[in-house]
């Protein structure tokens, strides 16, 4: 496979995970927490990659491909850990106590709703989350990008 397939491929693959995590929130009610923000920055870097590389021929760019789509696999292997109790996430999204609120803290808490929860796994398919599968499918468009770069400088 050509260089420029292999980048139209990574690039493409990012936006269909965009689009998937648009189409989950919109159409299916899944509404994202915090960290499943954190985990579309780094597709839509690789999305803006794919496209000025196949304009411009940058071919370097494909090394910054490789570190968004490895940067949201990590976001989402630590979402998944966070999801499966292996670990806490941040405290703005996860459960937390009640405790040592006054009032007008309380009050705006409840106000705040819908309460999205980093440690709550609202959809999963053979046992793994969206962010497990965010992960794995990142991680796959990480050695595309590689391969790219391998391409290149072979």
């Amino acid at each position: 496979m050509s260089v420029q397939k292999l980048t139209l491929f990574a690039g493409v693959g990012s936006l269909t995970l965009l689009i998937g995590a648009l189409l989950f929130q919109h159409i299916g009610g899944f509404f994202p927490c915090k960290m499943c923000y954190w985990q579309r920055y780094p597709h839509l870097v690789a999305v803006m990659l794919a496209i000025i590389i196949l304009i411009t021929k940058f071919y370097w760019l494909a090394l910054l491909g490789i570190f968004a789509t490895l940067s949201t696999a990590g976001i989402g292997a630590f979402h998944a850990g966070v999801e499966q109790g292996w670990w806490k996430g941040p405290k703005s999204c996860t459960s937390g106590s009640i405790n040592n609120l006054n009032i007008d803290q309380l009050l705006n808490q409840i106000m705040s709703t819908p309460i999205i929860r980093c440690d709550e796994i609202p959809w999963q398919m053979f046992g793994l989350s969206m962010a497990g599968w965010n992960t794995l499918f990142s991680i796959g468009l990480s050695l595309v990008w590689a391969l790219s770069v391998r391409k290149k400088l072979a």
